[in-house]
């Protein structure tokens, strides 16, 4: 089948622009241009709500290769604004595969724009930092998309969770658990096995959830907003506070409620990607945005002679500094920027890491941090009932 080609432009707000091809003979979408440097896992990536607001460049020079599939979806729904790609495969192929990617974007009306030299654009971002910009094939007016560009919305400020959280609580069960996970052979289905984890969404992976429910735990998930009486009348052994988009510093109803759990209770909290970052304003941390943000599978993260190879996706990170009188400490680094990468509380049952334990694209070299926080929560039930 052979699909028509139409004229797009990609602008991006300093002025820098691209011309290339899009398959949508009218589309336009707008949001923060960012790049990933995996070389596999563009339905998870399109699908991952922390990529809300925001348009992705593909580094990997071809998109589509294996189709599309119904069980690596990490949400319900695609949530990158828009996508970037040198080229896009026509014809994939796949054992797993159960649609073509090029009908998956057509049939979903995703804005995209491949044919461009997406190595010169990488650059770019990396040399000036990320900033917003058009995909568009609706118009090719510059001045016209200039000038909508200016006043979209900055991801400096954005409370994005609100956009991506679940709208009311609901129990991770089988009828979600559409994973036939390849760790699956590696977990011990018995070792959270009664556990009750509290999950609160700032914008959750299927995977995160999947990993948990296969060591057996029974998991609720509630939504950002939910109040601190409201999470200890769950009376939870554990809380898994998820990843998510946007600024964490404008998130201060999930901090305030953070902040008040570590105070009065003693309730184990594992936090990943904008969950720690939660955690870590909730300590008294701060947070900055980062120049172009960590997307990608290989991020090398660790401390002195011990180093995991992680799957990491954020544009903002934790203010080193901020953290030393707050009795935290460090366990691991980013090794290619020295930011902060993974922390515990010296005197609570707490941790957190800005990376991705359940990868999905990625290694899984992290994939124990489930499986320790279990075995934390199980500690802290022998403590209180002794």
């Amino acid at each position: 089948m052979t699909h028509a080609l139409y004229p797009a432009i990609i602008i991006l707000q300093d002025g820098k622009k691209y011309k290339g091809w899009t398959l949508l003979q009218s589309t336009i979408a707008f949001g923060e241009v960012v790049f990933n440097t995996g070389m596999t896992g563009y339905q998870e990536i399109m699908t991952d709500p922390s990529y809300e607001g925001q348009i992705m460049t593909f580094t990997y020079p071809e998109i589509g290769n294996t189709g599309i599939n119904n069980n690596d979806n990490e949400s319900k729904k695609i949530h990158v604004k828009g996508i970037i790609a040198k080229n896009f495969c026509f014809h994939s192929s796949n054992w797993r595969q159960q649609q073509n990617f090029i009908n998956y974007i057509i049939d979903n009306n995703v804005p995209h724009i491949f044919g461009i030299d997406t190595r010169d654009l990488t650059k770019h971002l990396r040399n000036t930092g990320v900033m917003n910009g058009c995909i568009s094939s609706k118009s090719l007016n510059f001045n016209e998309l200039n000038s909508t560009l200016d006043t979209t919305a900055t991801m400096q400020g954005n409370d994005l969770v609100n956009k991506v959280t679940t709208i009311k609580q609901y129990t991770f069960n089988d009828y979600y658990n559409k994973y036939n996970s390849y760790l699956k052979y590696k977990t011990d289905s018995k070792f959270g096995y009664g556990l009750k984890v509290i999950l609160i969404d700032f914008g959750v992976k299927y995977q995160i959830l999947s990993r948990l429910f296969n060591y057996g735990c029974s998991i609720d998930v509630l939504p950002a907003h939910t109040s601190y009486e409201e999470i200890k009348s769950h009376n939870p052994d554990g809380i898994i506070l998820s990843n998510g988009p946007g600024d964490p510093s404008v998130v201060q109803y999930a901090i305030k409620t953070v902040k008040k759990i570590i105070e009065f209770t003693n309730i184990p909290i594992f936090g990943i990607c904008m969950g720690h970052q939660i955690l870590s304003l909730a300590l008294g941390a701060e947070t900055f945005k980062l120049r172009f943000g960590h997307r990608g599978l290989n991020h090398p993260s660790g401390i002195k002679q011990k180093i995991e190879v992680t799957s990491q996706n954020h544009g903002f990170a934790v203010q080193k500094q901020s953290l030393y009188p707050n009795n935290i400490y460090t366990t691991y680094l980013n090794l290619n920027d020295s930011t902060i990468a993974a922390i515990f509380h010296k005197k609570k049952p707490v941790f957190s890491v800005q990376y991705h334990p359940e990868a999905s694209p990625g290694p899984h070299d992290s994939d124990y941090l489930f499986k320790d926080f279990i075995y934390l929560i199980k500690k802290f039930k022998q403590h209180k009932n002794h």
